[in-house]
């Protein structure tokens, strides 16, 4: 660092960079962006003009290794992150990297390798932002005995990610091609299959054991070329899970669930039963003795909020820990990701860790 401000350099500017990681960089003091590069110069120089960012490369790899940088903000689709999240650890540069971590286990396990090579820079992966708010709630209620023995964990997600109206959750069969849709930019990621299963992590661990079913209910979609292009990711999914502390879990993702809408999950234990509804989330419980669930407030101090940047920032120098969200949660999740992949192709139960 020079004079004490972070330089930080971002590689991809889409949706998340621009809605998120520049505007979370710029608030934080004593932290300057210094630099841009995206997938064609036009679109960095455009960026770089609405955000005020000096420098402009053609290519990522001058930005990585250029010294006017302390750290890299990879803000690219999961095809890149390995192959620039290992670049700038060898170019001695912190890293952000925006989920979902990588494309399979591998490259998250080639990931989480690299950057305990280099203990001295942080690497973060930008957390599951869904239940930040409740997060601290439901871990307090849990930790105090709230449920008891943790029996069985349900969970509904309602998946419009990426549509223009978020409130039509019937199949979309005109919507053109999507990256997500493309496993060749996506890799085993689907819906927010990942983000989910990160959250559930925060309240009862891992899964132990997956087995899957999954279905490609639009099988092709147009993309921005006017060629017809085949989908191979999943837009409905089924997850029966064995979880480490003991728990089933019974999880499903739908992009195809006409009319139910938002999220739903369940956590049911032996002594209570908590059950959190979204967006925006609403926590309900109950114990033995009660005949009906009753809303749970959330105490002001206890709601979390997204503050990414100023976690990356306060690592480097030295400020805290990353918790929102370290390498080695990413590896588990994309694990998962990669489990109920493998479970849905061959029919069999995938054990975990793989």
């Amino acid at each position: 660092m020079a004079n004490g401000i972070v330089r930080v350099g971002l590689v991809g500017a889409g949706g998340n960079t621009r809605l998120r990681h520049a505007p979370g960089f710029r608030d934080q003091s004593g932290v300057e962006i210094v630099s841009v590069a995206n997938r064609s110069r036009e679109s960095g120089e455009r960026f770089a003009g609405e955000f005020e960012i000096p420098k402009v490369y053609d290519s990522w790899v001058d930005l990585i290794n250029a010294d006017d940088t302390d750290a890299i903000c990879i803000g690219t689709w999961p095809y890149m992150h390995r192959t620039l999240t290992l670049a700038a650890l060898e170019a001695g540069k912190h890293v952000l990297c925006e989920a979902r971590m990588a494309m399979n286990a591998k490259e998250a396990h080639d990931m989480l390798d690299a950057s305990r090579l280099k203990p001295h820079l942080i690497a973060q992966i930008v957390p599951a932002p869904s239940t930040l708010d409740v997060d601290s709630t439901i871990q307090g209620l849990i930790a105090d005995g709230y449920l008891g023995e943790i029996l069985a964990v349900k969970l509904r997600v309602s998946n419009t990610e990426g549509r223009a109206n978020r409130n039509d959750t019937f199949v979309d069969t005109e919507a053109p091609f999507h990256w997500r849709q493309n496993q060749l930019l996506s890799g085993y990621n689907a819906m927010s299959m990942g983000i989910w299963y990160e959250q559930l992590m925060r309240y009862v661990g891992p899964a132990s054991k997956v087995s899957a079913m999954t279905k490609v209910c639009v099988r092709q979609r147009l993309d921005e070329n006017g060629v017809m292009r085949a989908v191979s990711v999943p837009d409905h999914i089924n997850v029966i899970c064995q979880m480490a502390c003991g728990a089933q879990a019974d999880l499903s993702w739908s992009s195809v669930s006409g009319l139910q809408k938002g999220n739903e999950l369940w956590l049911l234990g032996t002594e209570g039963t908590l059950n959190l509804k979204g967006a925006p989330n609403v926590l309900y419980g109950g114990r033995k003795g009660d005949t009906e669930l009753s809303e749970i407030p959330i105490p002001a101090e206890n709601k979390g909020a997204w503050r990414v940047e100023e976690e990356f920032i306060n690592a480097i120098r030295g400020e805290e820990q990353i918790t929102r969200t370290p390498f080695d949660v990413g590896v588990q999740y994309m694990e998962f990701t990669e489990a109920v992949a493998r479970s849905s192709q061959t029919g069999q139960a995938i054990s975990l860790p793989l």
